[in-house]
């Protein structure tokens, strides 16, 4: 009877212990899910040049698409023409395999600066339809062409911001300068000038971001707007590449990531950078999490397929940008994103 007893006593210690220990595996499993799913919350979902996948780049088409669907942020790139107005585009000319004249007619390569152009004549030019059989429209087969579409101006995404009423929604502005060519810009601190004078203008600054490749305009960002987050933009790979780890480059205002453990978030950190933006092929876990001890956010570019998408957000990263912004969408809400809110708008 004793050791029966005794038996008992035992094997019921020992069921405690097991629920006791599974339980408390059940609640770590629980708040390590439930950290992850606050971490996914605030994933930052932005449609690159409007959502150039889907509708003609960077014009008022694509970003109202872009804020019908629903995303956090609108991508886009911003120029300067002759008589000092900002336009968005890509490239700092005329794209030979986007812009044609009134007679329907692309212009011919390599393509106009807008530094030598003035407004008027920019708006003479319709980027709604990619050249047929160009290598650039063989990428985007699906893009909705929308002829007679114009490049339009900065102020006109805001007004189309404003239009569809999201008082959430933000931008995250590119200044299109290459410090290889001066001549098919303005110089840094003209183009920081004008960029902050018609944010402040359209009381806006407190709804953007600014990134560059070229380091030297996030500089007199932070010097003379310092409440505005400066992205720095990075390339590592390719004959493309801005940035190395070993030296200095033109791309990086003086930084040498060599004086800082050979380290781009440190050198962005120490650049005073509040968001560091690779190329999303540049990024692992380590460097996301490196970046996050040094209080940067990271936002990769330029992701399209679902995969890698799925990839970027299981590493912790801060924000996607995506040409597929529905896709973005999808995958972000399969990984318990909380996705920010359509806010239907015409263009």
């Amino acid at each position: 009877m004793v050791v029966t007893r005794i038996l008992t006593r035992i094997l019921a210690i020992l069921a405690l212990t097991f629920l006791f220990i599974n339980g408390a595996a059940t609640a770590l499993d629980k708040l390590a899910s439930d950290k992850l799913a606050s971490v996914r919350k605030n994933l930052d979902i932005e449609a690159h040049r409007g959502g150039r996948a889907l509708f003609p780049e960077n014009t008022l088409p694509s970003f109202a698409n872009a804020l019908t669907m629903g995303v956090s942020t609108l991508e886009l790139d911003i120029n300067v023409t002759r008589d000092g107005a900002l336009v968005v585009s890509h490239e700092r000319w005329l794209n030979p395999d986007l812009a044609r004249n009134s007679d329907g007619v692309y212009v011919v390569p390599p393509g106009i600066p807008f530094i030598q152009l003035p407004l008027e004549d920019v708006k003479k030019y319709d980027v709604g339809q990619i050249r047929p059989g160009s290598a650039y429209a063989a990428q985007f087969p699906d893009q909705h062409a929308i002829p007679g579409t114009k490049i339009p101006t900065l102020s006109e995404v805001f007004g189309l911001v404003r239009k569809s009423g999201n008082e959430d929604v933000r931008l995250n502005i590119e200044t299109k300068i290459d410090p290889r060519h001066p001549e098919q810009s303005p110089d840094p601190g003209r183009f920081v000038t004008l960029l902050l004078d018609l944010l402040a203008k359209e009381t806006f600054s407190d709804r953007v971001t600014i990134q560059s490749f070229d380091w030297r305009t996030l500089q007199l960002v932070q010097k003379w707007a310092p409440a505005i987050p400066t992205v720095y933009l990075t390339l590592q790979k390719g004959s493309g590449a801005t940035v190395t780890l070993e030296k200095t480059s033109e791309w990086t205002a003086g930084f040498d990531p060599a004086d800082h453990g050979h380290s781009l978030p440190q050198t962005i950190h120490a650049a005073g950078g509040a968001i560091w933006s690779p190329y999303f092929g540049d990024v692992d876990a380590e460097l996301v999490a490196e970046s996050h001890r040094l209080g940067l956010k990271v936002v990769v570019w330029t992701v399209n397929k679902p995969e890698d998408i799925a990839r970027m957000i299981d590493l912790g990263v801060d924000g996607v940008i995506s040409d597929r912004p529905d896709l973005l969408r999808q995958v972000a809400g399969e990984k318990g994103v909380m996705l920010p809110t359509a806010s239907p708008v015409s263009p």
